[in-house]
């Protein structure tokens, strides 16, 4: 691919080769609805597994999906970049989404969301009175949420990390006004819960998937906006995580960081794994300096009086100032 995102001749053959095939066309066109496995596909489009395996391996090679992996399980989706991310992007639009073999797909494919909606309801309530007893010692989410939102207002952002997105809820309250987001999380679990809410809330332009929070699967310079919200309070290394949130900030990306203040509530180490009963403000403060990015908010809130709160919650707003140094050196040079 040239540096103007066109193909050469011999990719683009490559590219319509792969997708000018009846199977693979229509798995294009269910992978532009949905991340799907190889036993998602077999059961959509009724075929072997050694078949649906093959198709996905020559789409892969021409650059038109994408697979990553989550504990045993393989996950494809459309290509986010490149010529052959054009290519497909730009065959799926020109499909009549009314034609009989693309809406049987569709129906088909909505009986394989529903049976993970199934399933992702069910741990849910397996574990709902453990996540309220939690919910329950803070402050109420939609103060939380607000002020998030607030955190963020001065700027517009299109793409948006979410580092142990949990049940995905930071992509759904951003996701209809981004272009691109993305949650990472190491549970399984997590991810089905995750992976519900999105698409029932129709966010096709948000996404899920397993990954190390320590060793991030993504490029340098990714995303405008990383948020890691309830996380820190879980890792051994709180520092390490925020220096590797900052390496995939771009120019000018924004970190905000979302946690508890210090509280004495033993049994969340004891019963629910929490590493740290929260952080002081400069805790958090000097990691996000020694990561390179410079502070510029931090805010705490406190449990409403008369509730049953007894711990406050903490946001830190940090900015990477790369593109503020570049216009200051542009400055200097006029």
């Amino acid at each position: 691919m040239n540096s103007t995102g066109k193909l050469g001749f011999d990719a683009l053959n490559s590219a319509l080769k792969a997708a000018g095939e009846e199977t693979r066309l229509r798995v294009l066109a269910l992978l532009a609805e949905a991340e799907l496995t190889v036993s998602d596909l077999t059961d959509i489009l009724r075929q072997s597994q050694p078949r649906i395996s093959r198709h996905l391996k020559l789409l892969a090679e021409a650059g038109l999906v994408e697979r990553f992996r989550e504990g045993t399980w393989a996950f494809f989706r459309l290509a986010e970049h490149g010529g052959g991310a054009d290519v497909a992007r730009a065959l799926i639009d020109r499909l009549n989404p009314a034609d009989q073999t693309i809406a049987r797909d569709r129906q088909r494919l909505a009986s394989v969301r529903q049976a993970r909606a199934v399933a992702a309801q069910a741990y849910f309530r397996a574990h709902a009175a453990e996540w309220d007893r939690i919910r329950k010692l803070h402050v109420a989410d939609d103060a939380v949420e607000e002020a998030i939102r607030a955190a963020l207002a001065d700027k517009p952002f299109r793409s948006l990390l979410d580092l142990g997105t949990g049940t995905g809820r930071m992509l759904e309250l951003f996701g209809p006004e981004i272009e691109r987001g993305l949650g990472l999380d190491l549970s399984l679990d997590m991810l089905l819960l995750a992976r519900d809410r999105l698409e029932r809330a129709g966010l096709k332009n948000c996404s899920v998937r397993q990954g190390d929070i320590y060793d991030l699967p993504l490029a340098d310079d990714s995303f405008d906006v990383v948020i890691l919200h309830q996380v820190l309070h879980f890792l051994d290394d709180g520092a390490r995580a925020i220096r590797e949130a900052a390496r995939v900030l771009r120019p000018g990306g924004r970190l905000l960081v979302i946690d508890f203040a210090p509280h004495e509530q033993e049994f969340l180490r004891e019963q629910f794994a929490h590493r740290r009963l929260g952080f002081l403000p400069e805790t958090v403060t000097q990691w996000i300096t020694a990561s390179g990015l410079e502070p510029v908010l931090h805010r705490s809130l406190a449990p409403e009086a008369g509730s049953e709160g007894k711990i406050a919650v903490s946001l830190w707003l940090a900015r990477d100032t790369r593109a503020l140094m570049a216009t200051t050196q542009r400055r200097e040079v006029a």
